[in-house]
Order: C-alpha cells, then structure tokens, then sequence
C-alpha cells in the first residue's frame, strides 16, 4: 500500500466527506488519519490515505472529478521511523491581545532551533471583557535531541513579553 496525503479544498456543502470517502473506499483506499474544517464558508481538510499502489492515478483522478472540491495529492514520506523516540516533544499555548504577526514570530522562533511543528491550531475570538479580539494557539513540536529544551521555552518565553501575549509551555 501507497501513503498519500490529501489536501482538500472546496466551497463548503452537505456531503462532501462522505463524497471523498466514498472515492477513497470505490479505489481500495483507506481514510486513515485526518484534520478537517470549515473556515468562513470553505472546507478544508488533509487526509491521510493508504491505497494500492497500483490505483493512485485512478484514485486522484476521481478525486479530482469530486464538484467543488481541488485536490492536490502528495506521496506520504513519514518524518522518522516508527517509534522513534529520541526526538521529544514540546507542547504549548499562545493566547493574547490579536496582531499580526504572532504565528510568525513563534514558528521562525522554533525553526530556529530546528523544532518541527507537529500539529497547531489557532483562533481568534471576541475578548469578551476587554474588547478587541484574542488569539489563541495549541502548538505541539518535535524537538530534535540535541536541541536544548529550555533554550526553546527561553525563546518562546522572550518573543511572549516582546508580542505582549501569555506562552504557557509543557515537554
């Protein structure tokens, strides 16, 4: 079996993950991981997919007829072996007072220190009490092992008093 990662994009509607999954199961694939939203009218969404080598084409193919749906497939090539365990990782939260340029500081912050961005997700929200809007991150990173994880957690911590936002961090 072939690993393909999905990236699906398309105007929001009833029915199309079931539309998707149904393409992926009538060419032998299987739905195996996936993160799904819809943002301000638009689906979005990266799925990963195994499926017999020997269907890939047929599969983007009917991928691609799917109405209102672009698709762009990738080869799936891991990040490391299985089980890998010397890499460690490092997990924390963003909020503060919305602005430009907080998801900048912190991602070339951490590409710095060569830590991969694992998974992330951000918001943004009324600030019920103080007006404006506030910003919310959940950030977990692959840190490589010899990279100092107090020095990542220094940095984060300088560029939060520099943005004026809270980062709370746990490894």
């Amino acid at each position: 079996m072939a690993i393909l990662v999905l990236t699906l994009v398309g105007t929001d509607r009833a029915g199309l993950v079931a539309a998707v999954a149904e393409v992926i199961d009538a060419h032998g694939g299987n739905w195996e991981h996936s993160e799904l939203a819809e943002l301000a009218g638009a689906f979005a969404g990266v799925i990963q997919v195994s499926a017999p080598e020997e269907r890939l084409d047929a599969l983007r193919a009917a991928l691609d007829a799917v109405p209102g749906l672009i698709t762009v497939s990738v080869p799936g090539e891991g990040s490391g072996a299985p089980g890998d365990t010397s890499s460690r990782r490092l997990s924390f939260t963003v909020l503060g007072n919305d602005h430009p340029g907080i998801v900048h500081e912190i991602s070339a912050a951490l590409g710095s220190h060569g830590v991969s961005i694992d998974r992330m997700r951000t918001e943004t929200r009324d600030a019920a009490m103080a007006g404006g809007r506030l910003f919310e991150a959940t950030v977990s990173a692959v840190v490589p092992p010899s990279v100092e994880v107090a020095a990542v957690i220094a940095d984060l911590e300088r560029i939060a008093a520099e943005l004026q936002v809270d980062v709370a961090a746990r490894d």
